[in-house]
């Protein structure tokens, strides 16, 4: 028997993954905040617009959220509790921490309802394609009835133990994110300080051992001078504010979370907060600028 699934969030992420599940004959019907977005996805998918959260747990054995904060999936979760629950599955995509996984999943099981987090990697382009990464914590009797709804979004489908579990996985993937893109930021603004071919830099680069997804996703966005919000930086501050705080419980402060956190602020002041992560480059751009400005200057005596 097909899964009937309902999706919550219609965001950059959300609607490539419900126009999957939707591809698979899955997806029953959609809730978004701004519900004129839910109609018109309704319209092109064939699906129901639910006007609240109970309409659509009630057409659903499985309901899948995708929203951005701790507060929006507690919040969906609260909404769905007074619904008639019992024996679906929730499933958060959504990246929050593990402490607020390990909520949503308790106060679902009051109800006799069971949850997943399961984040997602892979950015826009992998929840368009159904090629995402996903993370999964739960029971495991759980992820195997859900398996269908997952495979359907992504090509690599993990389960990596309880409630919490797939959010810590996917912390550790967002402090591997800010890595890279420091990386990348750092190396594009010295290859322009070098008067290199930046699109010929990408093309050979991507095929060398320091490529990944990251640099051949998005150092194009640097050659643009264009950063469509693939990953915005506000989300990814949000999210290394998460693993500042799980590393925090250990005593830890991890060197490349906290730049990377100070260089996100100086971004948001600047206008940039809801463009792509890889505009990190103006930062490192910046610093080539204030050399070489200060090596024209006249001087001053």
């Amino acid at each position: 028997m097909t899964l009937k699934v309902g999706f919550v969030g219609l965001g950059a992420m959300g609607i490539g993954m419900a126009r999957s599940l939707s591809k698979h004959g899955m997806l029953t019907a959609v809730w978004n905040r701004t519900r004129s977005k839910a109609i018109k996805f309704a319209q092109a998918t064939h699906c129901h617009a639910a006007q609240t959260l109970p309409e659509l747990a009630g057409l659903c054995d499985v309901i899948v959220i995708c929203v951005s904060a701790d507060t929006d999936v507690l919040g969906v979760v609260d909404e769905l509790l007074p619904a008639a629950i019992a024996g679906k599955i929730v499933i958060d995509c959504s990246t929050v921490s593990a402490d607020t996984a390990r909520a949503a999943a308790h106060r679902l099981r009051t109800r006799d309802a069971r949850f997943l987090d399961a984040p997602v990697s892979g950015g826009v382009e992998g929840a368009r394609d159904g090629t995402l990464a996903i993370m999964v914590g739960g029971d495991a009797e759980t992820f195997a009835r859900a398996r269908p709804v997952l495979d359907a979004m992504g090509q690599t489908v993990t389960h990596f133990g309880e409630n919490g579990a797939g959010q810590a996985a996917k912390a550790t993937n967002q402090i591997m994110c800010a890595g890279v893109i420091q990386a990348v930021a750092e190396a594009m603004a010295f290859a322009k300080s070098q008067d290199l071919p930046l699109d010929k830099l990408i093309e050979t680069l991507g095929k060398g051992a320091g490529s990944s997804w990251y640099f051949v996703n998005r150092a194009p966005n640097i050659v643009r001078n264009d950063y469509p919000p693939g990953f915005r930086v506000r989300l990814h501050d949000k999210d290394l504010k998460i693993c500042r705080a799980m590393a925090a419980r250990h005593g830890v402060q991890l060197p490349l979370i906290e730049m990377t956190l100070v260089h996100y602020r100086r971004l948001i002041e600047q206008g940039h907060g809801d463009e792509d992560i890889s505009t990190l480059f103006r930062l490192k751009d910046a610093l080539f600028t204030s050399a070489r400005d200060a090596k024209v200057a006249p001087d001053s005596n």
